[in-house]
């Protein structure tokens, strides 16, 4: 499986810099997935393009083999790196979450999107989600959320937490 997601065409990355240990942050990551493509909406969307997973299944967090709508888990490295793939009628896409050091207990999360889109329905298919903004606007989203979920776990029980 490797293989072939490293031969998925590069799409995009984004990264946010988080205030919160890896660790925080990636429990946070693994929660917000699970919310942001857990809902019946998210699933009633898979059904109706093929996806292959359509419904979560797996260990909480997320672990290798877990599924959240539309995804598979390939790798899962808690506190580092989070690689998610899919397919459907139009791509076979992977989402890959890194989660690096950024100094003074921040980290650096970034998602990284890789996919195909075949024939003439995936070039149209690219245009509708890729070429619309709306790939961006939700992984900037799913970021932001994260980052603010991270930050509050951190400020909430953290070692550093100062209180005014």
């Amino acid at each position: 499986m490797a293989e072939v997601i490293s031969e998925l065409p590069f799409v995009d990355e984004h990264a946010t810099v988080v205030d919160a240990a890896a660790e925080d942050v990636w429990l946070a990551l693994a929660e917000r997935l699970d919310r942001s493509f857990g809902g019946a909406g998210a699933q009633r969307y898979a059904r109706a393009v093929g996806c292959a997973e359509c419904a979560p299944s797996g260990p909480r967090p997320l672990a290798t083999g877990s599924t959240i709508v539309g995804f598979r888990v390939v790798a899962a490295e808690p506190g580092s790196r989070l690689m998610l793939a899919g397919r459907h009628r139009f791509s076979d896409y992977t989402l890959i979450f890194r989660l690096d050091d950024a100094g003074g207990g921040r980290t650096r999360l970034r998602a990284e999107t890789r996919a195909a889109f075949p024939g003439i329905l995936g070039r149209t298919y690219r245009l509708l989600v890729i070429g619309s903004g709306g790939h961006v606007a939700g992984l900037r989203r799913l970021l932001a959320a994260t980052r603010r979920q991270a930050e509050h776990t951190g400020l909430s029980d953290g070692p550093t937490a100062q209180i005014d």
